[in-house]
């Protein structure tokens, strides 16, 4: 018995193989090297995404020791004041009543501080910071970072504004306070107490020195744990180059030691862009930053804008400067500016101003990317991505086309590889919510499909192999025992357990050519050798299938291996085996 089952399931393995063979070059495939095309979505969308992790807020701070005198009123030149108030006042020129007269008096103070304030002692001292906030980005891995050159620098004009704007106020407010402390209700007039202070802004900012003088640059990253949140911190950076403010070539690099696997941008070329396409910004417009009713969280989260390309201009000293209509804000300084291919084409530098003042959030100036590599070249910094960038992006890519399987191992080789990285673990979250409610559409590897579809395939043959067997029991069991068959074919020669004849039974009529038909055991086939398939010697001859020969019309074919009666004259074909109780009824 055992035997017997083993011819089959060897027959049944070879059908299968067969089937796989057939099967493989019907599997689904994805041809080698085939381009990681943008997913299907804005192209805004997917340019935030890749570029956001490179792009940080970054801070200049100073601090310094702030001297100031303090101050009196000059008595002669105040009396000389007064009496020139009376003549106005008796000439019709200014109203007699007494807060028109104090008005006019503090206007006139104001407007010559020098004449009638003087310095006195002791000075007073006040320990200050001031500082401000820009946009940076990562040019390599290890730490190199691009920003602006008035992001990292302050002229000392405007310092010294930052400082009184900082450090005086408190002590503006105290000074004026005491010279209209004795003006009764006026005290409290809003225009007279704005008139006071105007006069110690002036006299405070013009005799302030500044002393102990230091600064400061960093760049703000988050924690381990991920996520722009209330764990980031302020990491000390080196200043390594500085180019000139605007409008000159307003450019600086700096290094922050100790980085590895940091995400970066790709830089593009200066010929990416024309003018009437799309320009994107990134950056950390200060209308966020500085605002107290956002949270941390918000606050580190780069905004993107967008707008066209309008012009390239060229500064009376020569540098070039892209014009667009991509809205910047205060803040925004310093950072990257990209084609839609997602590669910086320049660096956000500078706005237009009206004559009031008043910045114009829709015509922005770009430093193109030909001077940020001129300017990386004089100190031999070449960018560079890491493997985090890359796995990044193929993630992403993965994530927008729901490929949430395929892009859950990439995102956390990001996370092993840089675990400060900002977004990648909400990225893990929701890619691991998205499998969990069945939304994943990632394609299946090409020999899965096969081992999908050649599993199936061979699971139908062996079904159909195995009712063949089955069946064939089943009719043996319930069959006349060894009874002629019909249509004249000739006799089914008894068992082998029975006792032979003792003379050669005389051979059957030659049947007509043609009688059995291909694969069967006319003159045009032979028979199966020992249960092997072999291929016939007639013109038509041909292998039964699978290894079950079967006689035309479906009559039982001679036993696998099993002794026929000698016949006369025609013994050549026979080929005796041992003898063992028949299997299947053939």
């Amino acid at each position: 018995m055992s035997g017997y089952f083993k011819k089959r399931f060897t027959k049944i393995a070879a059908a299968a193989a067969v089937v796989m063979a057939v099967a493989l070059p019907a599997s689904p495939a994805m041809a080698d090297g085939e381009p990681d095309e943008r997913p299907d979505v804005p192209v805004g969308t997917w340019l935030a995404a890749r570029t956001q992790p490179a792009v940080q807020l970054t801070s200049f701070t100073y601090t310094a020791t702030v001297t100031v005198p303090s101050n009196a009123i000059d008595e002669a030149a105040y009396n000389q004041l007064v009496q020139r108030a009376a003549a106005a006042v008796a000439a019709g020129k200014i109203a007699s009543d007494e807060r028109s007269i104090a008005k006019w008096v503090f206007q006139e103070i104001a407007a010559n501080v020098d004449t009638y304030v003087s310095a006195t002692t002791p000075e007073r001292t006040i320990d200050a910071e001031v500082g401000g906030m820009c946009t940076g980005w990562w040019i390599t891995p290890d730490g190199y970072m691009v920003t602006g050159a008035h992001c990292v620098q302050v002229g000392e004009t405007e310092l010294a504004q930052l400082f009184a704007q900082k450090a005086l106020a408190k002590l503006n407010q105290q000074d004026a306070k005491e010279i209209i402390s004795g003006l009764g209700d006026l005290s409290n007039d809003e225009e007279i107490v704005k008139l006071a202070q105007q006069i110690y802004i002036t006299f405070n900012t013009t005799n302030m020195k500044i002393g102990n003088l230091k600064q400061s640059l960093s760049v703000l990253q988050s924690l381990p744990g991920g996520g722009v949140d209330k764990t980031a911190k302020a990491v000390p950076a080196e200043l390594v180059s500085v180019g000139e403010s605007y409008p000159g070539k307003d450019f600086a690099l700096l290094k922050v030691n100790g980085q590895q696997n940091l995400p970066t941008v790709p830089l593009g070329n200066d010929s990416d862009v024309r003018t009437g396409d799309t320009l994107y910004i990134s950056g950390f417009p200060g209308l966020v930053t500085n605002t107290p009713f956002f949270s941390l969280e918000s606050k580190l989260e780069p905004a993107l804008t967008e707008g066209p390309y309008n012009a390239t201009r060229t500064t009376q000293s020569g540098v070039p400067y892209i014009q667009t209509q991509a809205p910047s804000y205060k803040g925004n300084s310093g950072g990257p500016v990209f084609s839609k291919d997602g590669k910086v084409i320049g660096m956000l530098i500078a706005g237009t101003v009206s004559e009031s003042g008043e910045a114009s959030e829709s015509e922005s100036f770009v430093l193109p990317v030909g001077i940020i590599k001129e300017k990386l070249g004089e100190k031999n910094v070449k960018p560079a991505q890491a493997v985090t960038t890359t796995r990044y992006n193929e993630a992403l890519n993965d994530y927008f086309r729901h490929y949430y399987e395929d892009a859950l191992p990439k995102f956390r080789e990001v996370q092993a590889l840089f675990p400060n990285h900002p977004y990648v673990a909400k990225y893990i979250s929701d890619t691991q919510q998205a499998i969990s409610a069945g939304k994943d559409e990632s394609p299946k590897p090409i020999m899965m499909w096969v081992l999908i579809g050649g599993g199936v395939l061979v699971a139908i043959v062996i079904v159909i192999v195995l009712a063949k067997m089955l069946g064939g029991r089943r009719r043996r069991r319930t069959a006349p025992s060894f009874a002629s068959p019909p249509n004249g074919y000739g006799a089914v020669p008894p068992p082998p357990w029975q006792q032979l004849p003792a003379a050669p039974v005389a051979p059957p009529a030659q049947p007509a050519q043609g009688a059995y038909g291909p694969g069967g055991y006319g003159p045009y086939g032979s028979a199966p050798n020992n249960g092997n398939l072999h291929q016939g010697a007639g013109p038509y001859g041909a292998a039964a299938q699978h290894g079950h020969p079967a006689t035309p019309h479906g009559h039982p074919a001679p036993p696998h291996g099993q002794p026929q009666p000698p016949l006369d004259g025609q013994t050549r074909n026979v080929r005796y085996g041992q003898f063992s109780p028949p299997q299947d009824g053939r």
